[in-house]
Parts: structure tokens; sequence; C-alpha cells
């Protein structure tokens, strides 16, 4: 069965660890979270018929092994076991979201400028593990890794980037201890659009893998003469190529989309995908929203989870067919 997943920011400091109060991405020492937005997209998606929630818990929780990550106003392990029963009563399967990622990796407090040092990993490992308890289980758990690089943290007071084998060598040590919890890592895929060739000769096929292309554009002329594998996917209009050589090169997917600037982006990326990717190694798709969960933004969650739930009313009959 098709996987229509959704994820949800229950942290947002990911993105960086600037004080800039006017800044969406800003960090901050609260949570950015409303409930009665959460209970209605939850309630959305279920009625909608999606069936899974990926939850970004980064310093949201208070964890049992490490307190100290949490936020002030973090929610208990006792109300994140209540909600997780909650999504599963809705229908929804609930996976786990932390990025490890050095551009999103605020939520780790003073851990974030201990990246690859003993401390750090002895922190990673008990995270996957409490966290993997916690949701019982789960069979993914997203570990984000995209976008480590220095374009990417323009506004961070401390900037990290790990290169070359180092970050090879963290990758395998998160996917290690994601696996021994019986959970199959997940990981965005944008290390391919810069090291292409390493990506494909060095990345677990094991590991799950989300690309993006949030544009509307998927052009199909000439592409048996276009280039592959090659540095120029980065440029943002050719990144949807990925998604092909993911395919050739035997990875499983659940591709992402997003309504963050184009509102038509998951239909187009699903339509796309259906055409060109095995079936056998399309797990599903993946909405993003890219916006903190509060009233605010209130409308653009609500839209995000709409325009999937109209993908799959659109869908319904070509699954049931093949069923």
């Amino acid at each position: 069965m098709t996987i229509w997943a959704h994820l949800i920011h229950i942290s947002y400091n990911m993105w960086s660890d600037t004080p800039e109060p006017r800044r969406v991405s800003a960090y901050r020492d609260a949570m950015q979270f409303d409930d009665r937005v959460w209970y209605e997209v939850t309630q959305r998606m279920a009625d909608g018929g999606l069936t899974m929630a990926v939850l970004d818990l980064g310093d949201a929780i208070r964890y049992r092994s490490h307190p100290e990550i949490a936020l002030g106003d973090a929610w208990t392990v006792e109300r994140l076991t209540e909600e997780l029963d909650r999504l599963r009563g809705l229908g929804l399967e609930p996976i786990p979201k932390l990025n490890f990622s050095t551009s999103h990796d605020a939520w780790l407090g003073d851990y974030h400028r201990q990246v690859s040092t003993p401390a750090y990993y002895q922190v990673c490992a008990d995270l996957i593990q409490e966290i993997s308890e916690l949701f019982g289980r789960p069979r993914f758990f997203h570990i984000g890794m995209d976008e480590e690089t220095a374009a990417n943290q323009p506004r961070s007071r401390f900037v990290v980037v790990r290169q070359h084998e180092l970050w090879w060598e963290d990758l395998a040590f998160l996917e290690e201890k994601v696996t021994a919890t019986g959970a199959r890592p997940w990981v965005w895929s944008d290390y391919a659009w810069r090291h292409p060739q390493e990506f494909y000769w060095r990345m677990s096929r094991s590991t799950l893998q989300s690309n993006w292309h949030y544009d509307l554009v998927f052009t199909d002329d000439n592409e048996d003469d276009r280039p592959r594998i090659q540095p120029a996917q980065e440029v943002r209009g050719w990144r949807y190529l990925t998604y092909l050589d993911l395919d050739d090169q035997g990875f499983d997917q659940i591709p992402a989309a997003s309504n963050y600037r184009q509102a038509k982006s998951f239909e187009k990326t699903v339509e796309f995908c259906r055409r060109r990717l095995d079936p056998a190694r399309l797990l599903g798709f993946l909405q993003t929203t890219w916006l903190p969960t509060v009233g605010e933004f209130r409308a653009h969650h609500l839209a995000a989870v709409d325009q999937v739930a109209q993908v799959i009313a659109q869908d319904a009959p070509e699954s049931e067919g093949g069923a």
C-alpha cells in the first residue's frame, strides 16, 4: 500500500541558532506550537486518507536520557506517548524524525557545538534508543542529514560542516544505531546533488531516500540524452532527475513535495514519480510545509493536507485496480 505521509513540526529549532527575532526560522527558547492546530491538522490527515505522520521532535520533548536538551515548555514523554496513541487511533502511523545535519541541529543545544565528539555520539545513541522505545519500535526513523554546507548556514552564529570521510562515518554511526532498534534509517537525498558518484557508491541501499523537488516543472524532453549522476543536478530546476538516478541505482524512495512555494508541488511530484519510477521501490510520498505548527500558518498546514487528500482521492481507483 502507498504511504501517504505528512511532516509535522513539534520542534522548529532546526534552521539556525541565530537570535534574529523576526525570522520564522530563528531559534526560539520556547516551543513554536499550537495544540489546536496540531489537533486540527492530524484530524484532517485522518479524514483525508493520509496514513503516516512524520514528527520532527527536536528539543520539544523532555527526554529522560537527556532532559537538558528540552525547551522549558517541552512535552513530557507521557504527553508524547498519549499523542502517539491518539495518532494510531486515527489510523496514522507515527514516525520519529531528528535531523542530525549540522545545518539543522540547533535543537541539540550545547551538543550542536560538540559534533563528532564522544559526548555527541553518546547523546545521539541515547536519543535514538529512547525515541525508538517511546514510539514502540517504529519501522522508519528519519535522521535528516540534508544541506550540510556552509552556504546553508549564512545566519548561524556557529557554523559546522562535516566533509569527506567524517560525514560518511557519522552517517554510518547513526544508521547503525537506528538499525539496532529495528527501524530503517531514512534520510534526505540532497548529498547526491553535490557528490553523486560518491553517494551512489557509498550510500547503503537499506537507507530509505527522500529527494525533493518543489518546483512544478518535470521535463521529459530528451531525457535519454541528459547528463546522469552529475553534480550539475544541484541546479534547482534539475533536482527531480535525482528521483530517476535513485531509481536506477536501486534505492527505495519516498519522494518529498511541499506547498511552501507551490500549491501543486505534491500533485506534480506524484504524477511524475508514478510515471517514471519502479513501483516496487516507490514506497509512497511525503508532504512538507516548512513552517511551524502555529495558528498564524493554520491555513497553510491545512492546505498542505488537503493537497495530499485530493491526490489520494484521484489515485484510489488506480490503487484499487492494482490490488
